[in-house]
């Protein structure tokens, strides 16, 4: 009886402790690469919202520009990221509701009284 158990006992198949090490070092390996990775897409579609946006701010400038048929508008030095009654200048209209579906954007911007909209040095997109 004792034989047979210990017969029984030796046939068994299992893991052992260093094969299982081996494996959970191979997953902590593997886990830090892939939250490293997805640290630097963050970072980078965070830049590509902001430069979008920057896009958008413009066409809508220029939409406007184009519908009134003027081709400038009183400069806007100050940083804003509201544009319910911006821009001003004879002839032109608010951004938004008119061109920008948001009245109020992530990034500031500042533009030339020829419109073309520059992000600002500060209080940039968040």
């Amino acid at each position: 009886m004792i034989g047979s158990l210990h017969r029984a006992h030796r046939d068994e198949r299992g893991f052992t402790l260093v094969e299982l090490l081996v494996v959970i070092t191979i997953l902590g390996i593997l886990a830090a690469v892939v939250t490293s990775s997805l640290v630097g897409l963050t970072a980078t579609a965070k830049t590509n919202a902001c430069a979008e946006e920057l896009r958008t701010v413009q066409t809508a400038m220029d939409a406007m520009l184009a519908k009134n048929n003027i081709t400038g508008v009183a400069a806007q030095a100050a940083a804003t990221d509201t544009f319910s009654a911006l821009p001003t200048g004879t002839g032109t209209e608010p951004l938004s509701p008119n061109f920008l579906r948001q009245n109020t954007t992530k990034g500031s911007y500042t533009w030339s009284a020829a419109g073309l909209v520059s992000a600002a040095a500060t209080g940039g997109c968040s």
